[in-house]
């Protein structure tokens, strides 16, 4: 099983692209066991409040809440330290992140405009 990080931005794509989380995880990394920092779960609280449907009930029971890493603000620094540090790669379609995912030798999982999910970098 693969841990893969979720990013605000990478799961509300994923739910507007109307993926199946299962199959597409398992077409580009198998069974994945997603992870969810505390900072991420917070700005997708505060994503929901301005958006519908994004799933977070299933996130919740599909994913493995953390906390944030002490000495790090902001999420992709955490994300981009983890991903880089343990193989994880990160659900995202935030250009600026996978730049910096790529960069650090870590790795990104993207919602395509084909509706589907690719892995970069692992």
């Amino acid at each position: 099983m693969v841990r893969v990080l979720v990013d605000a931005c990478g799961w509300a794509a994923m739910t507007d692209a109307g993926l199946n989380l299962d199959e597409g995880m398992k077409d580009v990394v198998g069974e994945a066991d997603l992870v969810v920092l505390d900072s991420v779960q917070s700005e997708l609280e505060l994503l929901v409040q301005q958006r519908r449907n994004l799933l977070l009930e299933l996130l919740a029971r599909r994913s493995e809440r953390i906390p944030d890493i002490e000495g790090m603000s902001h999420p992709d620094e955490m994300l981009v330290h983890l991903s880089s540090a343990n193989g994880w790669p990160v659900l995202t379609v935030d250009r600026r992140l996978k730049e910096k995912l790529v960069n650090s030798g870590g790795s990104y999982i993207e919602v395509t405009s084909g509706r589907a999910l690719r892995l970069v970098g692992l």
